[in-house]
């Protein structure tokens, strides 16, 4: 038996989301559960549309903007440097289209960084010639180890760092901060991508330093999918330039960036509806449930298949690291197919990733989940992964 105790539940979560109860949910951190209130409100700005869509579409700019500034409190972010993107990854490819990279410039990243944020510079070392540079870093690695890695592969040639908040396939805290004072003390630009930090952790953007930040709303902060929000610090903000060039273009930033057409851009409408329930129902209590919870899954699962706890000191999120057993996941595609066998055996959802050859899971925590979810999973996963090894 676990050592460690589930906590209470936050409430009864039954017609709060409309996800499957045949289904077991551990992997909130990807794509999110919209509650069925954020929906609601969405379908009413849907119906609010059709009645009048050119009216609607007119009053585009100003409603667009008073749900930005909403969601920019929220996250501690000055209005002046909020815009609004459909994800993460879209932040990344203004970012990279305002640099204007050329040959043999350099962006540095982390080996826990995200597969789609390498794609994208990849595609700017393959189109101008610029190096991609990967920095080292251990799986549970100390403030100071990430700061003196990512520091230890900037040259003269560097333009920007790339940077997780909260690492993806990972689950670790970056200390952002620390990094952002010592990337201005030697010039070069640092995007922190947030994607699971908006509602997760407590957070002021503007006291972090970064040049970018961007963070997805549609996961931990329940908002509809396709809402991130970007931050650029005001030296970079003539530069920000749209993807697609559109009406409102001669508006610059952040307007020009978020006008595209007729776009559906009623999520962005809804999103502030999401921040709102989660304070509603205690930002607090919620993060400290869902951050005891994961713990408590940890243990369970990491006992069932007999490997030791990956982060014995935890630091507050709501996703947690159990390590698989020797020979399991040992590349990303074997992880990405027990990730899929998991699915289709278990109906249990979560995340399989491979970090230096050792396979992981990440196993999340969200209101929506109790106990006997990851019981459940620790009861059936000896025999399948026996199962699977023959």
């Amino acid at each position: 038996m676990s050592p460690v105790q589930p906590p209470e539940p936050i409430l009864d979560p039954t017609g709060c989301f409309g996800l499957s109860p045949t289904f077991t949910h551990l992997n909130h951190g990807s794509v999110g559960a919209v509650p069925t209130v954020v929906q609601e409100e969405r379908q009413r700005i849907t119906a609010e549309l059709e009645s009048d869509p050119r009216g609607f579409f007119k009053q585009r700019g100003e409603r667009t903007a008073a749900a930005r500034a909403e969601c920019a409190v929220f996250l501690g972010m000055s209005e002046p440097s909020a815009c609004f993107v459909t994800n993460v990854t879209t932040g990344v490819a203004l970012t990279l289209h305002a640099l204007g990279l050329v040959e043999g410039d350099e962006v540095v990243t982390t080996n826990h960084g995200y597969g789609a944020v390498d794609l994208a510079i990849n595609a700017h070392v393959r189109a101008a010639g610029v190096v991609h540079r990967v920095a080292s870093i251990s799986l549970t690695p100390t403030t100071e180890e990430v700061v003196e890695a990512i520091v230890a592969e900037l040259t003269p040639a560097t333009k920007l760092v790339i940077c997780d908040h909260i690492t993806s396939a990972t689950a670790r805290l970056f200390p952002v901060r620390e990094l952002a004072a010592q990337l201005r003390q030697r010039g070069v630009a640092l995007l922190v991508d947030a994607a699971h930090v908006p509602g997760h952790i407590d957070t002021s953007v503007s006291e972090l330093g970064a040049d970018f930040w961007v963070g997805n709303l549609h996961k931990w902060a329940f908002a509809p999918r396709g809402c991130a929000l970007l931050s650029v610090s005001q030296r970079w903000r003539e530069r920000m330039r749209p993807l697609v060039t559109s009406w409102a273009d001669p508006e610059g930033y952040p307007a020009a960036l978020e006008f595209n057409g007729t776009d559906d851009f009623t999520g962005w409408l809804a999103s502030p509806a999401g921040p709102r329930w989660l304070q509603k129902l205690g930002i607090d209590d919620v993060r400290q449930h869902n951050s005891a919870l994961a713990t408590y899954g940890q243990h369970v699962l990491a006992d069932a298949v007999g490997t030791p706890i990956a982060d014995p000191q935890p630091r507050g999120l709501a996703m947690r690291l159990v390590e698989l057993p020797s020979g399991y996941g040992t590349t990303p595609e074997s992880a990405l197919w027990l990730e899929n066998e998991i699915r289709a055996r278990l109906r249990t959802e979560l995340a399989v990733t491979s970090f230096r050859g050792r396979g992981i899971m990440r196993v999340a925590a969200q209101i929506y989940n109790t106990p006997a979810d990851y019981e459940r999973l620790a009861s059936r996963l000896p025999a399948f992964l026996s199962d699977v090894a023959g």
